[in-house]
């Protein structure tokens, strides 16, 4: 995003303006912390602004300031249909291509909206009047914080602010260790703090609030993992039955991949989750170094993301899925054995 895209959005934002905030389907703390970010930001112009996220979220972020303003769309879809036909800008936030928000791709690729789109994900597609992608960025938030003060409002972020963008920039680092973190991520977390972000109260809250059925699925996702040496890689896998046994919620599940990447000598890790709703096996990558999952994932798996951290889909079933993905493991073993 060029100066003088920034001197045009802030012309566009000098006077009230009907907004609408959207993050992609399954929002997880990147995604909602960016966009209650923003949110906030853009209330002290005196837009009217509504998030409005496709589905339902963990509720281990919904304590968020600003959370009980958002709207779903698959349970609010006339209610939301009608603010997103009725918007003067969409800002679409952590995603860059709208199928990434499942049911509502339609009403959004139809909106006459003016169409922001900021993100740090691989290969934006071409849909945004303005587009501020930056795949070098540890998360969506960091880049709303630099957004904002690009708009020389950086002075005007308060605690609400602050505690939004925290929240995704700490979990899509993994709590600042992933390579993505830079000493200016860790700057601008210096200053959210400083805006009155409290950092151990948002780590306890996303982290710290464990269900006894959410630690019992973990006991059960470790005892499913296994590990193909000869590839440095290690995969878990989740069934339907196994989820409803352990009384699954949204964001159960979230991190377990990491499990797998942290044991000596594996590169690669993989989560495999059978969704019979959608009909699909959901499924999580993770790597160290330069492995590319989001190669591998967009390859072989209708997905993408980062460098370490990616997702995909399967439409087979959970067994040859798996089979699958041990299947093209050996094409991948030189680079895999060579990190």
């Amino acid at each position: 995003m060029n100066k003088q895209d920034i001197s045009s959005i802030k012309q566009l934002l000098s006077s009230k303006k009907k907004i609408v905030i959207v993050p992609h389907k399954n929002p997880d703390g990147d995604a909602i912390g960016s966009s209650l970010g923003l949110y906030h930001y853009l209330t002290k112009g005196q837009h009217q602004v509504q998030v409005i996220v496709p589905n339902d979220y963990p509720s281990f972020l919904k304590w968020i300031p600003g959370s009980d303003t958002i709207l779903k769309h698959d349970s609010q879809t006339d209610t939301c249909d009608d603010l997103l036909k009725d918007a003067d800008i969409i800002f679409t936030l952590d995603f860059n291509a709208l199928h990434r928000t499942g049911n509502m791709e339609k009403v959004l690729a139809e909106s006459k909206a003016m169409k922001i789109m900021i993100d740090h994900h691989q290969a934006p597609d071409d849909y945004a009047k303005y587009t501020y992608s930056d795949v070098s960025m540890s998360s969506t938030c960091e880049m709303v914080f630099n957004f904002i003060d690009l708009l020389g409002d950086a002075d005007i972020i308060d605690s609400d602010i602050a505690t939004s963008l925290y929240v995704g920039i700490m979990t899509d680092t993994g709590s600042f260790r992933f390579r993505s973190t830079t000493s200016k991520t860790h700057t601008i977390i210096a200053k959210l703090i400083e805006k009155g972000a409290d950092n151990t109260e948002i780590h306890n809250n996303v982290y710290d609030s464990n269900s006894y059925k959410r630690l019992q699925l973990l006991g059960c996702a470790l005892t499913n993992l296994k590990v193909v040496p000869e590839s440095r890689t290690a995969y878990i896998t989740l069934s339907q039955e196994e989820l409803q046994k352990y009384d699954y919620k949204k964001g159960d599940t979230e991190g377990v991949v990491n499990y797998g990447l942290s044991l000596d000598g594996v590169v690669l890790a993989a989560i495999f989750i059978e969704d019979r709703n959608e009909g699909i096996i959901k499924i999580s990558l993770r790597s160290k170094g330069n492995f590319s999952v989001n190669e591998m994932s967009r390859a072989h798996f209708e997905g993408g993301g980062h460098i370490n951290a990616a997702g995909g889909k399967s439409h087979l079933s959970l067994e040859k899925t798996v089979e699958k993905f041990i299947s093209i493991l050996p094409s991948y073993n030189k680079a895999l054995n060579d990190e």
